[in-house]
Parts: C-alpha cells; structure tokens; sequence
C-alpha cells in the first residue's frame, strides 16, 4: 500500500470506524449525524464498514442526505449481510418487532449473489450510499484503508463510539502508521470520554516503555465532532514511525 495520498484535485476519504448499534447514549447518535453534515459539506468522501443500524446507519444515511449516493461507499463482508437484514442473528442485537411499521434497512442479496461475493459484489444505491460486498474481514479493511490513502490532502481516520470491533479497526490503522504501511491520520472522537480508557493505556504504555514517546501522537483526539476536519488537515506525521519499505516482494 502507497504510503502518499493523491493531487490536490482529488477529494479527501475519511473512513469512520463505529458501532453498529445506537448504543445507550443518544449522544453518540448525534455526534455521529454532526460529524457527517461537517464532513459532507467540507467536501469530503466517505468510506465505512457498510452498516444500516446504529451509528454507522446514521454516519452513512446523514452523509447520504447532504452530499448524495455517490458520496459514500459502505464495504460490508458477506458473512454480515444477513445480519443486516436480520438483526437477531446478532448476540447484542433484541429481534425486530413483527409489527413495526417502520422501514428495514435494505440489504438483500441472493444466495447466488453472496457465492460470487468472493472479490467484490455492488449493492444498488440506497439511502445509504453504495454497498461493496466483499469476502471476508481483511478484505474490508485492506479496501477502507486503500481508498482513505488514494484520497486528497485531508483524509484520514476518524473513529466515533464503538465495541470490540471499531477498537480493533483502529488500532490495526494505528499499528499500520506506526510501521510505515501508511501516514495517514487517526483521530478519536472522544464524546462523553469514550475513549478515555484507551487513551490512558497509551500514556501508561508509554511510561512503561512498550510504546515510544515518538509515537505518542499516532492517535489524534478530538472531543467535538467540529474539531475532526482541522485535525485531520493539520496531522503531523509522528517522529518515532517506522520508515520501512512495504513496496518489496
């Protein structure tokens, strides 16, 4: 993966790690529709993990709605496309009303369609953007992060509220920054002190010597969604990363 973004004719990709449910703080939900409408009217593309519920839902739809489709590419593994269309299939998810009246995300697909998912499969438009199906996890990842790197001056990272998953996607992009895979910026929107826990293990972690002082900025925070353009546009490559060449077979 080239380590540079594209020319300055080129939009800026932000790629937003988030939860795919609402979580139990409306707070999160609307930091997430802010950061959008921020993002969308700065001229921004956005590239995300291809959810419909819960904050991702919201990043996606939000985006949708002010700057159009074409706006924002979701890549979802196939392994979790029933999941979006069947809720109770998730542990941390209740199952949908039978009655409801209201609209369930659109994410349908044939079996013939997920056998061929194995590259990549297009959902049409939706309310949410595009839709990339792709084979598994790495895939989606590799795919989020490559667009984020061909983007314009400005793309980044940018992590709202999230579990296990969206710790996990950032602190791989992280470890990428640190050992030179790519220099793009990490920012964590630190709303009502979401990410305090992991922001103390990297200062103890430095004070202990397992992260060095030179990487101590890798991970930008932010605690409003209006602060996260002009961190992204102002990162400063940290001094401690790791120059290694990933260009070599």
């Amino acid at each position: 993966m080239a380590s540079t973004n594209g020319g300055d004719a080129q939009q800026p990709v932000v790629c937003v790690f988030c939860a795919s449910s609402p979580g139990k703080n409306p707070a999160h939900l609307e930091s997430a529709r802010q950061l959008s409408s921020a993002l969308s009217t700065a001229g921004y593309k956005l590239v995300y993990g291809g959810g419909t519920m819960g904050i991702m839902g919201e990043v996606a739809k939000t985006f949708v709605s002010h700057a159009g489709p074409d706006s924002v590419d979701g890549i979802i593994p196939k392994a979790l496309v029933r999941t979006e269309k069947d809720p109770s299939t998730r542990n941390d998810s209740p199952a949908p009303p039978q009655d409801s009246d209201v609209k369930q995300p659109e994410r349908t697909m044939t079996r013939e369609q997920l056998k061929r998912a194995n590259t990549s499969e297009v959902i049409p438009q939706s309310e949410f953007g595009n839709t990339i199906v792709v084979a598994d996890m790495h895939t989606r990842k590799r795919m989020m992060a490559e667009r984020v790197v061909g983007g314009g001056p400005g793309s980044g990272f940018v992590a709202l509220a999230g579990g296990y998953g969206t710790i996990e996607e950032v602190m791989e992009m992280v470890t990428w920054n640190q050992l030179g895979i790519h220099k793009m910026p990490i920012v964590v929107v630190n709303v009502d002190g979401i990410w305090d826990g992991l922001l103390d293990w990297v200062r103890k972690s430095i004070r202990e010597g397992f992260v060095g002082e030179g990487n101590a900025n890798i991970i930008m925070e932010v605690k409003d969604v209006n602060q996260v353009e002009e961190a992204l546009r102002n990162y400063k490559v940290a001094e401690g990363r790791f120059n290694l060449d990933w260009t070599k077979e």
